[in-house]
C-alpha cells in the first residue's frame, strides 16, 4: 500500500472539506463531520482532515497509478473551489506501509 499526503494552509479547510465530499458523494462513497472526511475514489481512499491551520489530506492505494489518479482527482476539485486563494494545487508526498 502507498501513502500520499499534502496539507493546504488555508483558514477555510472545513469549507473545502464539506465542499469536496459533498461533490465526491454524487458518485463515490463518501463519509463525512466538519472536520473529517472519507472518500473512495476509484482504488484510492482519502482521508480529509481540517483544522484551524488548513486542510490535510491522506491517500491511500494500492500503486503508483492510483494514488497519482486520487490525488489528482482531489487537486483538480480545490482548483475550482479555492480559486479565490490562487490556489493551483497541492504539494504531495509519497510513503510505503
Amino acid at each position: 500500500m502507498l501513502v500520499s499526503t499534502a496539507h493546504y494552509p488555508t483558514a477555510h479547510g472545513p469549507k473545502y472539506l464539506q465542499q469536496l465530499c459533498k461533490h465526491f458523494a454524487h458518485k463515490a462513497e463518501v463519509s463525512h463531520t466538519e472536520t473529517t472526511g472519507r472518500a473512495v475514489l476509484g482504488e484510492g481512499l482519502a482521508h480529509l482532515d481540517a483544522d484551524p491551520t488548513g486542510l490535510t489530506i491522506r491517500v491511500e492505494a494500492p500503486d503508483a497509478k492510483a494514488v497519482i489518479q486520487t490525488r489528482y482527482v482531489i487537486d483538480v476539485h480545490l482548483v475550482n473551489f479555492a480559486f479565490r486563494e490562487g490556489f493551483t494545487g497541492l504539494t504531495w508526498t509519497m510513503a510505503a506501509t
